[in-house]
């Protein structure tokens, strides 16, 4: 037998051995061919020590978190001059990875979970929620299908169910069936014209999508996120935008007259999405109402209630979806209020055949014995992979119990009205669109230009003590103050107003 060959090889080099091998030589015994190593990788003791290291930085990073400047002192391109021209040829030590991070990647990262961050809406996390997806990454499924993983499609079912019920949604949620909020609003748009494209074909079996498409009509408010639009781009249909009230919630009776107007043009009203907590100032739409008119124009709701879902784990807030037996849908993101971590959207259907009918391509090489009796996720999305992602709820409910994600929602609730209460109690400023209060809190200077409101936030963010966001609503520019990390207290919110003050102060006494 010839001797082994033992030097270390590149998996190019690896290509070009194995068809010199097999192709010219083939005189040449083969069993060399499977003596040759492979690239080096961790062995489970190196992973035992990487990923210590790698816990410890995370740890530490979350221990010192505060002290960072919640954004980044940097200009666009700045890693470039940081970093090689090309990728290592030859491996390098995980610890050196882990030295050059702080002069990296650190440089140019905006601390989401910093307590002095409190722009867009939460993006949750945990150390439950961590340990989760390291258990996904190491098991490293594609759930597709339940074959392809059934502890995977299972447990999603499961925890589901668990969320449902401490959401208090309705029975006809119970054992449905996780993407963003965004990508909910997308495919159950396709799932309700799935559905209207089955009822018109029963009365006219020669209409074609195409002619359809021309005639269907979407609705939602003016306050909706903007994935509701992009939806409609890719489906291809038109949208209406109902004009919201004076708190920015959207009211049956002008969905109901937009519906007549549209039905006189011969147009197709078919969905509506509605939202529990806007973007810009967590307004909440007239569910009752709306699903009244939906009931009886046979369109379908859905709810987008991407940050306020997680509030309806507390009982005192779940007046804020009165109307809920009406919809037809319900998305929000565990992953923004709810301790788990980024990616995780919760949706419900009513009726899961739509999805199907919307989804199923069913290729010989994904059946199997099972898929009649057993859900395959595969159906109910564009992708066809399916991460691990219900580990991530499955972790946080264990560890902290509905009663804890309870605890930590109603403190960020009282943040907030400390924040409002720093807010009424100066002269200077007001409180806007005041509908409901949740983690959300959104002020101007009173009587201030929107050019005035528009220059407070830049000081504040160039300052880079904190962070918020803005928004344009009803015309107005308007500052916008959540509470959004785990690790945020009394003490965080007090300095914040510390520097509000401070620089509103310098603002107006240079205009």
């Amino acid at each position: 037998m010839s001797p082994a060959i033992t030097y270390t090889v590149t998996a190019f080099e690896h290509w070009i051995l194995s068809y010199l091998y097999v192709k010219i030589m083939p005189s040449f015994n083969r069993s060399v061919l499977l003596e040759l190593p492979i690239p080096a990788t961790m062995d489970p003791d190196q992973l035992m020590s990487c990923g210590q290291m790698m816990l410890k930085f995370v740890a530490d990073y979350w221990k010192t978190i505060e002290n960072r400047s919640v954004l980044p002192s940097i200009q666009p391109g700045y890693l470039r001059p940081l970093l090689p021209s090309h990728a290592p040829e030859k491996p390098e030590q995980f610890s050196q990875i882990i030295n050059d991070l702080e002069s990296t990647i650190m440089r140019g990262v905006t601390h989401w979970h910093s307590p002095h961050f409190y722009a867009y809406f939460p993006t949750g996390n945990s150390y439950a929620a961590v340990c989760a997806d390291i258990l996904s990454a190491g098991i490293a499924c594609i759930g597709f299908s339940w074959i392809a993983s059934p502890s995977c499609t299972e447990l999603e079912v499961i925890v589901m169910d668990w969320l449902a019920q401490a959401l208090d949604l309705p029975e006809f949620f119970l054992s449905t069936g996780n993407g963003t909020a965004s990508e909910a609003t997308l495919v159950t748009l396709l799932a309700a014209r799935s559905k209207i494209f089955c009822q018109m074909q029963k009365k006219d079996p020669n209409i074609t999508l195409g002619k359809l498409l021309d005639q269907l009509i979407v609705y939602c408010s003016d306050q909706a996120h903007s994935s509701v639009d992009k939806a409609t781009l890719i489906v291809g249909c038109k949208i209406r935008k109902i004009v919201s009230d004076d708190n920015c919630v959207m009211k049956a009776a002008q969905l109901k007259q937009a519906i007549i107007e549209d039905r006189a043009k011969n147009l197709i009203p078919f969905f509506l999405v509605a939202t529990l907590g806007t973007t810009a100032t967590c307004a909440f739409d007239d569910i009752a109402g709306l699903g009244k008119v939906c009931q009886d124009e046979n369109i379908w709701l859905h709810i987008d209630a991407a940050y306020a879902g997680s509030a309806f784990i507390c009982p005192e807030y779940r007046y804020l979806f009165d109307g809920i037996e009406y919809v037809d849908s319900f998305s929000f993101n565990p992953h923004k209020w709810m301790l788990v971590n980024f990616d995780c959207s919760a949706m419900w259907v009513k009726d899961r055949t739509y999805f199907i009918n919307a989804f199923n391509v069913d290729p010989l090489y994904l059946k199997h014995d099972y898929q009649n009796v057993a859900p395959d996720y595969r159906h109910w999305q564009i992708p066809l992979g399916r991460r691990f992602r219900s580990l991530k709820l499955w972790f946080v409910f264990r560890i902290h119990g509905i009663s804890g994600i309870r605890k930590y929602i109603r403190k960020h609730i009282e943040l907030a009205k400390l924040f409002i209460n720093y807010i009424e109690n100066d002269k200077r400023f007001e409180i806007v669109f005041p509908s409901t209060t949740l983690g959300l809190v959104c002020f101007c200077l009173k009587n201030g230009s929107n050019e005035l409101n528009e220059k407070l936030l830049k000081s504040l963010n160039e300052d880079k003590r904190i962070y918020l966001v803005p928004s344009m609503v009803k015309g107005r520019f308007i500052l916008r103050f959540a509470i959004c990390s785990y690790l945020t207290e009394v003490k965080h919110v007090d300095y914040a107003w510390t520097v509000i003050n401070e620089i509103t102060t310098k603002l107006l006494t240079k205009t």
